[in-house]
């Protein structure tokens, strides 16, 4: 279609006109989408190499049962016991497992995209870091979350909420055998942190505060980590946020340096 044609002038008007309200166009909101979405579906095929590592996955989950006892921190199986005692709390737990990276998560990376965008590229780069530590995790260590092994008194209480077939395809972070690192948290502490800096209204901070315990109480009372993947996921975000401080930061600091103005 050549340029001087009424329809392209017309499309290229709204394209325009539509990209005012981003921060640096179409564009690079494209190429921010094509990033996120290049990850998930590396991590789409990271699960299906590691779905063959079932018994190396029960291996290394008994692992942490035994070295929790040794330590004598293995509390899951009684927290989840409380929760499922607590119907409400166990449906909320639930359904924060399987929306809160959806809906709280990718709100919070579009809000910052848009109204704070020059903090958005830091974050972005420890999300991306932390995806990658995340599947060599999988790969190195492909561990069963606590749900498949009913022998120490763990509900799939996932799968009874929105039933086996869509638990298992709940999303990108759902993965049978991809207990450790902990990514929930690990999103929870990558959002939170910034968010908390980021806003000014004292209640949306206080929440921020509480969000990443909230999300390690989920998993645990869900049965889908433990308290040490949880820990593991801690230690990602911290890993990550130190790449994106000590590399990225360094490399490109004009445009990947962390600002909160």
């Amino acid at each position: 279609m050549p340029r001087s044609h009424p329809l392209y002038r017309q499309l290229a008007r709204v394209w325009r006109l539509s990209g005012r309200w981003l921060p640096n166009g179409w564009l690079d909101a494209i190429r921010q989408l094509i990033l996120f979405a290049g990850a998930y579906y590396l991590y789409r095929l990271v699960r299906g190499f590691v779905d063959g590592e079932a018994g190396l996955a029960f291996e290394n989950a008994r692992t942490l049962v035994g070295v929790e006892r040794s330590l004598g921190l293995f509390f899951e199986p009684s927290l989840q016991a409380w929760a499922r005692g607590q119907s409400w709390i166990l449906t909320w737990a639930n359904w924060m497992y399987v929306n809160s990276h959806f809906v709280i998560t990718t709100t919070f990376l579009i809000w910052l995209y848009i109204a704070r965008n020059y903090a958005y590229y830091y974050v972005r780069n420890m999300f991306v870091v932390s995806m990658m530590l995340a599947l060599a995790g999988y790969l190195v260590y492909p561990t069963a979350p606590p749900r498949f092994l009913p022998e120490w008194g763990f509900t799939d209480t996932v799968s009874n909420f929105v039933g086996e077939g869509a638990s298992n395809t709940a999303g990108a972070l759902y993965n049978p055998f991809a207990a450790v690192p902990n990514m929930h948290v690990a999103f929870a502490l990558m959002i939170a942190v910034p968010g908390f800096f980021l806003v000014k209204n004292k209640f949306i901070k206080a929440f921020w505060v509480v969000y990443p315990f909230l999300i390690t109480f989920v998993v645990m009372a869900t049965a889908n980590h433990f308290w040490m993947d949880a820990a593991l996921g801690a230690l990602t975000a911290a890993a990550s946020a130190c790449a994106a401080s000590l590399a990225f930061a360094r490399a490109r600091p004009e445009a990947w340096a962390w600002r909160t103005t």
